[in-house]
């Protein structure tokens, strides 16, 4: 089963089984491109390759004065030690470590020409050729029989996801242009989900007849609940139903999403801010279109303040203060909606994690001791996932219940 911790952390694969998804690659050539770049065989050829079009290029005066580029024997000494020291650096290419870290400044000012710039991404494109690493034959960049079975064992269970529009740093990091990562494809079978579910409802309800069957029930329970108890109070009765729709999507999204943090080799991509900040906006933008076309641009700000019987030269210093308190309030608690979903997405899975540390710890310092290890590990997680379970409606009913507050609040004179 793949690590709890990766439920709350987006990746460009998914994890499953090692035995569900064996990997048995014969040489280097069958190993994905992303998992070559980062072999540090590969890096160190790549490096002795760039070193040449590096010491051309920054081989010249600096400030009228000559300057001299380093060996690349010494340069590879520091590249290896800044790529051990910092756990942030490690697996970077040789040019990440020249830019960020070497020869920061100079790259800093020169990178600004783009003449500079596309001589500079030339040579690091010729240098990092895969291929051309693949088909090489010196003994010291050949992959051994015990490199090639250990990284088998580690990309086993490891499903890539596939990149035609982007390129990876690594499993957890984008490079360059536009990548698909685990949640991303999660967010869509979701919203693939509730089409179906929702298409089919509708083509029942179309009908005119009675509730028939459990799902049918089930989902039209839902639906009035969110209706009755929570558009129409936080709304009103004349403006609730045309929201509906709206919260509805909103509510079964979420829940669909946290759900999934259930489900083995999966995960909730409401643990990731991302996704909780584009749902947030989404609550916030409806409020400023919504907002604004019933009171107009103007009105709708001017609406943020409370009616208050005020002197005039009271009104002349309170007034703007409390618009200031009101605009800051707006985004505040529209960031707050995203925070809170994520947190309390993110506790259950961290918990859950600090349940299974503590059990294998206790059978770490006592090898005789599993007895004592399985039963917490067991009946602590099954406790705590009933819990995430209850977590998952609950924060979908919060989400939606405080959208529909700041709708209401929105459209309708204070």
């Amino acid at each position: 089963m793949a690590s709890p911790i990766l439920h709350i952390k987006d990746s460009y694969y998914f994890e499953v089984p090692k035995s569900l998804w064996p990997v048995e690659y014969g040489s280097k050539a069958d190993f994905p491109e992303l998992w070559v770049r980062l072999d540090d065989q590969f890096q160190a050829w790549e490096a002795e390759r760039l070193y040449d079009d590096y010491a051309k290029l920054a081989g010249s005066m600096r400030d009228g004065e000559p300057f001299q580029v380093a060996p690349f024997a010494e340069l590879m000494g520091e590249y290896e030690a800044w790529k051990h020291d910092d756990h942030a650096n490690a697996g970077k290419p040789f040019a990440r470590f020249l830019e960020q870290h070497y020869d920061k400044a100079w790259f800093d000012a020169k990178l600004e020409s783009s003449g500079f710039r596309q001589r500079w991404s030339d040579a690091k494109e010729q240098a990092g050729d895969v291929a051309a690493f693949v088909e090489n034959s010196r003994d010291e960049f050949a992959w051994s029989t015990e490199k090639l079975d250990a990284y088998n064992h580690h990309l086993s269970g490891k499903i890539l996801i596939p990149q035609p529009f982007g390129q990876l740093r690594n499993f957890y990091e984008r490079e360059s242009g536009f990548c698909v990562s685990k949640f991303m494809i999660i967010e869509v079978v979701v919203a693939l989900l509730l089409w179906a579910a929702f298409s089919w409802l509708g083509r029942q309800v179309g009908d005119g007849g009675r509730p028939r069957g459990r799902l049918w029930n089930l989902l039209e329970s839902f639906v009035v609940f969110i209706r009755d108890d929570v558009a129409r109070p936080a709304i009103g009765k004349h403006d609730a139903d045309r929201f509906v729709p709206l919260l509805l999507t909103l509510f079964f999204f979420v829940l669909g999403c946290n759900l999934f943090g259930m489900l083995p080799w999966a995960g909730a991509p409401t643990g990731a801010f991302g996704a909780t900040l584009g749902l947030a906006l989404v609550t916030f933008g409806t409020v400023i279109v919504f907002g604004m076309l019933k009171f107009g641009p103007l009105g709708f700000f001017l609406n943020l303040v409370p009616s208050m019987d005020l002197p005039l030269a009271l009104a002349i210093i309170l007034k703007p203060m409390i618009l200031a308190i009101e605009l800051l309030g707006l985004f505040i608690k529209h960031g707050v909606l995203a925070v809170r979903l994520l947190a309390n997405m993110v506790a259950g899975h961290v918990v859950l994690l600090g349940i299974m540390t503590l059990a294998f710890s206790v059978q770490g310092a006592a090898s005789d001791s599993w007895f004592i290890a399985a039963p917490i590990s067991v009946v602590g997680s099954t406790l705590f996932s009933c819990l995430e379970l209850f977590v998952a409606f609950l924060q979908a009913y919060i989400f939606t219940f405080l959208s529909a507050l700041f709708i209401g609040a929105a459209i309708h004179h204070h």
